[in-house]
């Protein structure tokens, strides 16, 4: 039976309903004796006469209790009257997150400083050996001053009522449990589980942190990642489905793009481990400029880096080279910026191909360049890539016979050099901290890698051997990197002298 204003549970007086749910019901509450307000959540009935269940509750409330860090609700302790047990919870005020976002999605930068607030949340429990199981959004609240508070710390494990699948309000249903915490036996939000949570498998911090990658989603689209009729649709999504990356905002950074694909992972091997990446992530997504979908990226800090870096064939070696190269190459007739070639993809670079019958480019698609290929009669054309997770494709290169496009990939600092098959394949990493590829005459490689020193080091590599062969007369400062032309065509050098 529901409690009525004024009753009291020991020191603790009833000032009025605030919630109710499969965890029990959650008062506003009056304590006397430090004269606060507090949120008093009743247990439900079923534990008075589960001893196992009580000890193993009380157990898991004196660690819950220990965490201690402003974006986490506080566990002040727990009371016991006329037959009630009770947890004593911080009261905070303020709309859930849920409230928030039934209103509309979060704009880019807000859903990043909440998001950012909730990793540092899970990343103190993580420490103590805490997994939340039960993220959502009705389970984070904002307050007055735009403090994100996270509740239920673990609550999930400690109460673990036994409840059906059915709610028809999946986004904020119940939380599903079966009794105990073994293998085989489910708790969690069907909205917000990870698949092997929603398996019946052991769950770690992964499970949260896929938890973490579905709430974000909802915050920046408005809407679930995992969309279903009911708990059973629900579960079967998000085993089985892909969010709907489209629904992403167009100004979602390249950065968050990346760091919501790696927390929901389905398999927690390849999963985001840790929630310090995710913050490390989020904060990079808040130094870069909103990037358009449908629009040519600006030049970016970290990729003027990654441009200046690309600097590097040096004038000497490139007149080495040069009548040999000019030989194989012809300048295209006109110099092409850039084409619109459906939807959201703008092609742009083109590199012609050595039978000169197709152009490899790059392919901006979401946002990120990925390497596209054209038979430039036909109109025909395709991307090759989708490896979103290393970040933009930027200088690239054909292979002597024309079967594989060399590439480089960039985030903040070079990855390395690719290759995938124009006919259809994985790309393949051939060199790790290598950048700026531009095939030879004889097959190989010119590419450069940064020294200990910061220096543009010129090296020569062989695909097919692996062989790396390092130019070190050929090293020069980043700060005297320079652009010039030769041949019609844009080529990068190091300057001599600036």
């Amino acid at each position: 039976m529901p409690l009525l204003a004024g009753a009291r549970l020991g020191p603790y007086e009833i000032v009025g309903l605030l919630g109710a749910g499969g965890m029990g019901e959650v008062y506003r509450a009056r304590d006397t004796r430090l004269r606060r307000d507090v949120a008093i959540k009743i247990l439900p009935v079923a534990f008075a006469n589960d001893s196992e269940r009580l000890t193993r509750f009380e157990r898991e409330a004196q660690l819950l209790a220990s965490l201690n860090h402003p974006n986490i609700a506080t566990i002040h302790g727990i009371e016991e009257s006329n037959g009630n047990r009770a947890l004593v919870l911080e009261l905070v005020e303020g709309p859930t997150l849920a409230d928030c976002i039934a209103k509309g999605p979060l704009s880019v930068e807000d859903a990043i400083v909440v998001a950012n607030q909730i990793a540092a949340a899970l990343e103190a429990a993580h420490e103590k050996g805490i997994v939340h199981r039960d993220l959502k959004p009705a389970n984070v609240k904002r307050t007055r001053d735009g403090t994100v508070k996270v509740l239920d710390f673990g609550l999930a494990k400690a109460l673990d009522p036994a409840l059906a699948f059915g709610s028809a309000n999946v986004m904020n249903s119940p939380t599903i449990t079966a009794h105990g915490t073994e293998i085989g036996l489910i708790l969690g939000t069907p909205a917000y589980m990870a698949p092997e949570q929603a398996c019946g498998k052991a769950v770690d911090r992964r499970a949260d942190i896929w938890a973490f990658g579905a709430v974000l989603y909802e915050m920046l689209t408005g809407r679930r990642a995992f969309p279903g009729k009911d708990a059973a649709d629900v579960i079967t999504s998000v085993i089985t489905r892909e969010p709907d990356w489209t629904a992403l905002p167009a100004t979602t950074p390249s950065a968050l793009r990346r760091s919501l694909r790696r927390t929901l992972q389905k398999d927690p091997a390849r999963r985001l481990h840790h929630i310090a990446d995710a913050r490390l992530e989020l904060d990079e997504a808040l130094d870069t400029p909103e990037i358009p979908r449908s629009t040519v990226p600006r030049v970016v800090r970290w990729r003027v880096r990654a441009t200046l870096a690309l600097a590097l064939v040096f004038v000497a070696i490139a007149a080495f080279f040069l009548g040999s190269w000019r030989a194989r190459r012809e300048a295209p007739t006109h110099e092409w910026q850039g084409e619109r070639l459906g939807g959201s993809t703008v092609a742009m670079s083109p590199h012609v191909s050595p039978d000169g019958q197709m152009l490899a480019f790059q392919a901006m698609v979401e946002g990120l360049t990925q390497v596209g290929v054209m038979r430039p009669d036909s109109g025909n054309w395709t991307v090759l890539t989708d490896d979103r997770s290393r970040g933009f494709v930027q200088e690239m290169t054909w292979s002597r016979d024309g079967s594989h496009v060399y590439f480089d990939r960039y985030i903040d600092v070079p990855r390395g050099v690719f290759s995938v098959p124009v006919l259809g394949g994985d790309e393949r990493l051939l060199l790790e901290d290598a950048m700026a590829p531009h095939e030879l005459p004889d097959g190989s490689l010119l590419v450069t890698r940064i020294n200990s020193e910061r220096m543009a080091q010129l090296h020569r590599f062989w695909p097919e051997t692996g062989r790396v062969e390092a130019l070190p007369a050929l090293a020069a400062p980043l700060s005297r990197l320079a652009l010039i032309r030769f041949g019609g065509q844009v080529n990068y050098v190091v300057s001599s002298v600036l």
